[in-house]
């Protein structure tokens, strides 16, 4: 599998990564041995970067993660992780599942992008990965928290990549305006952006992707089934984890209409479709399992034509500016 260095760090990432929020028990529980065998499955399928972060499942995808790489050579993968959530004690007890998670809230989670809550954050989530360093640190959905991040937050991510703590640097949201002021008045080497550029929504092509592109930074893409509905529209998909919109869900089966005319799964273009930007090092997947692991590695190396591209640009289902991934036409 390609891989990619995230802008102009050390650090490489293959084109597809594995995030790992189900290990966490994203909506429902999986088991430890399901947790091994879909981080097994990822390795024998090429992937090479891991995207965890201590929100997910109150640090047991982080604990997971690492438990499941730590046989593995450490010069051979990269992770990434996050920061801006501490965890503490005095959970409200029960469960987790109104933040997503199906893990006892034994623990709460307590914003802090101060200069002192990232380094915490960074040596808690060592302690929990076990590992030996962590490749990426992402800022985690800092949306509401502008001032402190680009004041404290940010300087001392730059510090820590500066001693050698971190190899790169950057921060992850579901939203463009705010990447695309990190890309401008950061020295960020990539940013993750979730859902914003995608089969259906390409609002990270109006600042943030050529910003990245123009500073030799990188983008990783996140949700490009944006939360299910391009993996499998239906009615009872979700869009932006909310109930999908009537005018959504119609563009997405007009979509997956043209990709069955040429025999080509909807999925597989919306995990190909980012990857034409020159910007994009890598798209990130999330699985719950090995089945889910293979079928997106499968996506990703099926040949997709040129002819689904021309369809989709015909019918007004991508605008004509947008980046189209080469077509395999074969011979």
């Amino acid at each position: 599998m390609k891989s990619h260095h995230l802008g102009g760090s050390g650090v490489a990432v293959s084109e597809l990564s594995l995030g790992t929020a189900a290990l966490g028990n994203l909506y429902a529980p999986i088991d430890e041995r399901q947790s091994w065998a879909t981080v097994d499955a990822a390795w024998d399928a090429g992937i090479r970067h891991f995207d965890t972060a201590p929100h997910y499942g109150l640090g047991l995808s982080e604990r997971r993660l690492g438990d499941a790489l730590r046989t593995r050579p450490r010069r051979e993968f990269t992770l990434s992780t996050k920061a801006g959530r501490l965890l503490r004690p005095g959970g409200p007890g029960g469960d987790d599942l109104a933040n997503g998670f199906a893990v006892p809230a034994d623990l709460r989670r307590v914003w802090d992008f101060s200069a002192d809550g990232v380094r915490r954050s960074i040596d808690e989530s060592l302690r929990r990965l076990g590992l030996d360093r962590i490749d990426v640190v992402h800022l985690h959905d800092p949306d509401d928290h502008a001032e402190q991040v680009f004041a404290e937050a940010y300087p001392a991510l730059e510090k820590l990549r500066a001693e050698g703590v971190v190899g790169a640097i950057g921060a992850g949201m579901n939203q463009a305006p705010m990447l695309a002021r990190f890309l401008r008045d950061t020295d960020v080497d990539a940013v993750l952006l979730a859902g914003r550029y995608t089969l259906l929504d390409q609002e990270g092509l109006a600042e943030v992707l050529p910003e990245a592109a123009e500073r030799g930074k990188s983008v990783v893409i996140g949700g490009v089934f944006n939360s299910g509905l391009l993996a499998d529209p239906s009615p009872r998909a979700t869009y932006d984890y909310a109930p999908v919109p009537e005018a959504v869900l119609d563009r997405a089966l007009r979509m997956k209409e043209v990709t069955q005319r040429h025999n080509v799964p909807l999925r597989a273009a919306a995990l190909r479709f980012p990857l034409a930007h020159p910007a994009v090092a890598s798209v990130l997947v999330g699985a719950r399992s090995p089945y889910e692991v293979q079928d997106a590695a499968a996506m990703l190396s099926g040949p997709v034509p040129t002819a689904l591209w021309d369809d989709l640009r015909a019918q007004g289902l991508l605008p004509e500016g947008v980046p189209v991934p080469e077509g395999d036409d074969g011979p």
